[in-house]
């Protein structure tokens, strides 16, 4: 691997001990700053063109990106891009552009700098608003980076008590962040919902309120064909079973979570009202004698 790929390898920056371990000397390192293919970031830091924007930040700034700017790192889910660096500097002093976590205590990435994720997951759960810490959260859990139960003992004290209310919203399976965000919405609306239930003549559904209406939650894969000829036979087949179905989207469950909950309540209380087959009160046909 020549310095342009290794340096890519590693989002564009590296410090001179990794450069060293990896075989690159003090005179290959020199022939390349000379020539323009990369520069010295700082002290001990090289980059090339192009390097990652929030690395370089972490070099300059010596410290960690941790919060929700470490979660892309860890392949984990977030709402939104941060607007801000989000790193552990541990050293108090203000950076501007930058928010300032604590010192980790846990072990870092092994060679970005990149705090550790059960770090960046008790920043998260102390920093940003309460659904876009459990999105990232809950990504951890279920690819089983971490427990509830480990990251609750890291939390302890009244001064954590709303990082422990979002632990407490964790579900023991989530396969997105659609899910996790309809699970939380729907529960604060006072309905019942179970998740990922298997219903026969369907299969798995993404989630059962009030075991009478079935919410499936698409994503991109949803749009291609065969995927909607599928989605709509397990839509009959719901049916069939006496259940009602409703399907939402992203930008339902994220940016119009809302109505979406609104329209769930009506479809609820239409069918409390019998406005899906005859009404009690509707007098019964009788044929001619």
């Amino acid at each position: 691997m020549d310095l342009n790929d290794f340096l890519r390898s590693r989002h564009g920056a590296a410090r001179t001990a990794d450069l060293k371990r990896a075989g690159f000397s003090e005179r290959t390192l020199a022939t390349a700053v000379s020539s323009g293919m990369i520069t010295r970031l700082q002290r001990g830091v090289f980059a090339t063109k192009g390097a990652d924007a929030d690395v370089v930040a972490a070099f300059r700034a010596n410290g960690r990106l941790t919060c929700i700017s470490a979660a892309r790192f860890y392949g984990l889910w977030i709402l939104r891009e941060p607007e801000a660096v989000h790193l552990s500097c541990g050293n108090g002093l203000p950076h501007q552009g930058i928010v300032d976590h604590a010192s980790g205590t846990h072990p870092q990435h092994p060679y970005l700098p990149v705090a550790g994720v059960a770090d960046a997951l008790i920043h998260a759960l102390r920093c940003p608003p309460e659904l876009e810490s459990l999105v990232m959260v809950q990504s951890a859990v279920s690819q089983a980076l971490v427990s509830p139960e480990y990251l609750r003992s890291k939390l302890a004290g009244t001064r954590n008590g709303r990082a422990r209310a979002t632990l407490g919203l964790i579900i023991p399976r989530a396969d997105s962040l659609l899910e996790v965000l309809a699970h939380i919405h729907f529960i604060r609306a006072g309905l019942s919902v179970r998740m990922h239930v298997q219903l026969p003549g369907v299969g798995e559904v993404d989630c059962l309120i009030n075991d009478c209406l079935v919410i499936e939650l698409d994503g991109g894969t949803h749009f291609e064909g065969k995927q909607v000829k599928k989605d709509q036979y397990r839509n009959n087949a719901s049916i069939r079973g006496g259940l009602l179905v409703l399907r939402y989207y992203y930008s339902d469950v994220v940016y119009h979570p809302g109505k979406m909950v609104a329209e769930v309540l009506a479809v609820l209380g239409n069918r409390d009202a019998g406005h899906f087959g005859p009404s009690r009160w509707t007098q019964k046909w009788v044929p001619a004698s």
